[in-house]
């Protein structure tokens, strides 16, 4: 305790009486007045006159700046030993006292939480000696505390290289290192350096620093070790965050701010959920059950990144103090494996090659087509694509496969005419091992497994046996199979688009085909017309055709003659657009590749390989238009039944739509088509 006498006015003597008090190294022995009159003087100081003053034994005589002449006479008189200082100064030097103690108190605190850690960590000051050597260093090293701390770290441990971090003040992250036991470590060294970047030791963690989580768990006053926290936490390479018991930020790293876009201006002082930009804050959860939480998905920042976060909560003497977090950043790895994941879906699914841009066709009739397939792609409905050969229901089945949320995913074609009964079968669904003599081993995945997830295309449906179809129906109504010659039921999603150029109706009339699959398949029926039926989309279609073809065969056809189009506008097109694509195709063939145009002569050539003169041919195709076609017979049959159910329904449209198991939308078009609209008035 240091005695110490007052020379001061008396505003300033109040001042200083109520700093001595608080403070445990000055005690005030005596006041030095001018006027023993003076009543603003503390009664509990004895008070002396400046011409008698007390001959008395001072450490310090403190005087105003006023006083200083007086002072240095008191000193120069009877105080030669007292160290005689300024107000001011005192005042500046109380406090720096203040400060170095609390300077070692936190180091004590500090001492306290390092040897309660995992992590072995050994500190040294500016002059090389050990200052703090931790339980799990020793250990690790297989010292005592008593003989590391106090003494030289090249003394205790030669081969140790924090000299040369604190000479260089540069840190040295997850080095390797053998102890003198023998002992393996990873350590990163660190400087310690103050506000101003003066160097005040440096310190080594025996570990992976991206494991601060567990160091932050045993830390009790996170301010009061700010400077020491702040440099382990900026020297790891993970994102940390570290927030108080209200869940207010106080602590981030550089590698923080470089993930999430924020810094410390836009986080410390702010609630733990302004980095968040989807997800619930976990350092708020992490402080409400004073449990820690690993492997939380969130997104954060403006840029949404893709993280991992382990948070853990820091509890002091049960006491919670706050929860410190680290963050990973997964949003690269799982856009690289999502466009992985994509290119391989798209690899699988190259078959699927036309969208509804490939579609060519301006008339009517083709635009509702479209858009009947474009709400098909949007539903997960069955799809029956209806009509005649060479109208391009293949086309809409690639379309709407490509339209819809399974475009991703497998795209398979069946020709269900081009297979046999029992090949057929077994393609479709698959077979167990031994179902057939010489089976593989282990059996085979049928195509509707393949599609699982995706779509399938069974072409000319109207071709299965009734035992497929049973089957198919069971596909349609459980969403799943079995395999052939086995008995376990096999769950599958897949979405059936199916088409055929029959008369379904008049097979189901002969019994051919199964009523209760008709009703499955039709779910949402689309109805392709032939191409006599759009003449005016048959010169877009052949222009466009001519490009195809010109890339196909390497030529420069450019256009095609106004008498060719009129050839190509009365002829009635029975093959509908593979014919019109044929045509053209064996007319470019025949030309002279010098030929830009397509003449009526080069069409005619067609006839002439066919051993036909062009009258020949003209008759042909007025032969062709006076024939009753299939796709004529087919429509004449459907009228008929739409006639009779019009009528036994007593003209009520949907009643009738319900009874024929079709979508009002389609009935009203079937109408239209086959000019019923005076029948049904309902």
């Amino acid at each position: 305790m240091q005695n110490v006498l007052l020379l001061t006015a008396p505003e300033e003597t109040q001042h200083l009486l109520r700093m001595l008090r608080s403070s445990e190294t000055f005690k005030a022995i005596g006041v030095i007045v001018f006027d023993m009159n003076n009543k603003k003087v503390q009664e509990d100081v004895p008070v002396f006159c400046y011409t008698s003053p007390p001959n008395i034994e001072a450490d310090y005589l403190i005087y105003s700046s006023s006083f200083r002449k007086e002072a240095g006479k008191l000193q120069n008189d009877m105080y030669s030993e007292s160290i005689l200082i300024s107000d001011t100064q005192f005042s500046a030097l109380a406090e720096q006292l203040k400060e170095t103690k609390s300077a070692e108190e936190n180091l004590k605190q500090l001492k306290t939480i390092l040897d309660n850690t995992h992590d072995g960590m050994i500190v040294i000051d500016q002059r090389l000696n050990i200052t703090i050597f931790n339980k799990s260093a020793e250990k690790m090293t297989g010292l005592s505390r008593n003989e590391a701390v106090g003494k030289s770290i090249l003394e205790v441990m030669p081969n140790s290289q924090l000299p040369r971090v604190l000479n260089t003040g540069v840190e040295e992250v997850n080095q390797e290192q053998i102890l003198a036991n023998g002992t393996k470590i990873y350590t990163t060294r660190t400087p310690i350096l103050d506000k101003t970047g003066r160097k005040l030791g440096a310190f080594a963690v025996f570990k992976d620093i991206t494991e601060i989580v567990d160091l932050a768990e045993e830390v009790t006053n996170l301010k009061s070790i700010q400077i020491m926290l702040r440099s382990i936490i900026h020297s790891s390479e993970e994102a940390i965050s570290v927030v108080d018991e209200e869940g207010k930020g106080i602590m981030i790293n550089p590698a923080y701010t470089k993930l999430t876009g924020y810094t410390a201006e836009q986080v410390i002082g702010k609630p733990a959920t302004t980095d968040i930009s989807e997800g619930e804050s976990i350092h708020m959860q992490v402080l409400k059950t004073r449990k820690p939480v690993r492997g939380a998905r969130l997104r954060v920042g403006p840029k949404r990144k893709d993280v991992i976060v382990n948070v853990a909560p820091i509890i002091v003497d049960g006491l919670l103090k706050g929860s410190v977090g680290v963050i990973h950043d997964v949003s690269e790895i799982k856009g690289l494996t999502e466009e992985l994941n994509r290119a391989r879906q798209i690899i699988r699914t190259l078959e699927a090659k036309y969208s509804f841009e490939d579609i060519v066709g301006e008339s009517d009739e083709m635009k509702f087509a479209v858009d009947q397939a474009k709400l098909a792609a949007s539903t997960p409905a069955t799809v029956l694509l209806r009509g005649e050969s060479g109208t391009g229901k293949e086309l809409f089945a690639h379309a709407i496969h490509n339209a819809s949320d399974r475009k991703f995913n497998k795209f398979i074609r069946v020709n269900c005419a081009a297979l046999s009964e029992t090949l057929l079968e077994s393609e479709l669904f698959g077979y167990v091992e031994g179902a057939f003599s010489g089976a593989l081993r282990g059996g085979k995945r049928g195509l509707f497994e393949e599609a699982n997830g995706g779509s399938i295309f069974l072409d000319e449906v109207g071709e299965l046996s009734q035992n497929t179809q049973a089957k198919l129906l069971r596909v349609l109504q459980e969403n799943e199979i079995r395999r052939v010659g086995g008995t376990k039921a096999i769950p599958i999603n897949v979405r059936v688009i199916a088409a055929t150029n029959v008369n379904l109706e008049k097979m189901i009339a002969d019994g051919t085909f199964r009523q209760d699959l008709y009703y499955r398949l039709n779910r949402m029926p689309i109805y392709i017309p032939p191409l006599r039926a759009r003449n005016s989309d048959i010169l877009l279609l052949a222009n466009h055709l001519l490009q195809k073809l010109n890339q196909d065969y390497g030529r420069n056809i450019e256009v095609i003659s106004k008498d060719t189009e009129e050839f190509l506008l009365s002829y009635h097109w029975p093959g509908n657009v593979r014919e019109l694509e044929n045509i053209l195709g064996r007319a470019i063939i025949h030309m002279s590749h010098n030929d830009t145009q397509i003449n009526r002569d080069h069409i005619s050539l067609l006839s002439q390989n066919n051993n036909r003169s062009e009258s020949d041919s003209e008759k042909s195709l007025h032969a062709d238009f006076e024939e009753i076609t299939l796709s004529e017979q087919m429509d004449k049959f459907e009228k008929a039944i739409l006639t009779d159910a019009i009528e036994k329904c007593k003209g009520n449209k949907t009643k009738t739509a319900k009874a024929l198991g079709i979508s009002l939308r389609n009935f009203y078009y079937k109408l239209e088509k086959y000019g019923l609209d005076e029948k049904a008035r309902k």
